[in-house]
């Protein structure tokens, strides 16, 4: 399936000179969706993972049926402030400032193996931080799963050294 036909280009967004590359009319196609959620499945079942990880809001997009369909847990990663019992938390630099990502403490176990999903891998830097968080949990990474890359950005350049899946490149 042509995946990429899927997605919508919307130029100068959310600024001039960026091109945001629009999964939501891939999401709205039964038939895409299904694929796309199918092929990530089966691309990423022989890493072992013990439950994916999602980041806000995306990746709980991709994440919980990607995690029904491994049969595995599914842990949301969220901003601060959204969780309501003690969280564990990490903070990371964006191109134009600071960010913060959240889990809560008993989410994850030390040891559990983690794969680690979103929509897309741009700069690498949430998909990055949330390696870290879950590594200094104590988790193994057993991998990264996203629906887009745009190569040019090569944020898979700053992610630890575990299999990046990706299904539509740019």
């Amino acid at each position: 399936m042509d995946l990429q036909s899927l997605i919508r280009d919307i130029p100068d967004f959310p600024k001039p000179g960026i091109m945001f590359r629009d999964i939501t009319t891939l999401l709205r196609d039964p038939a895409g969706l299904r694929y796309t959620i199918d092929t990530l499945a089966e691309k990423t079942e022989s890493l072992g993972a013990e439950c994916i990880v999602g980041m806000e809001s995306r990746g709980f997009i991709v994440g919980a049926p990607l995690a029904y369909k491994l049969d595995v847990g599914f842990i949301p990663v969220r901003k601060p402030g959204k969780l309501p019992g003690e969280v564990h938390s990490i903070e990371y630099e964006l191109e134009y400032g600071m960010d913060c990502l959240e889990v809560h403490q008993d989410a994850l176990k030390p040891g559990t193996r983690v794969l680690i999903v979103d929509d897309l891998i741009a700069t690498g830097g949430t998909a990055g931080a949330t390696a870290k968080l879950v590594q200094q949990i104590g988790c193994q990474l057993v991998g990264f799963g996203f629906i887009i890359e745009l190569r040019d950005l090569q944020g898979r350049d700053r992610l630890p050294d575990v299999p990046i899946v990706t299904l539509v490149e740019y």
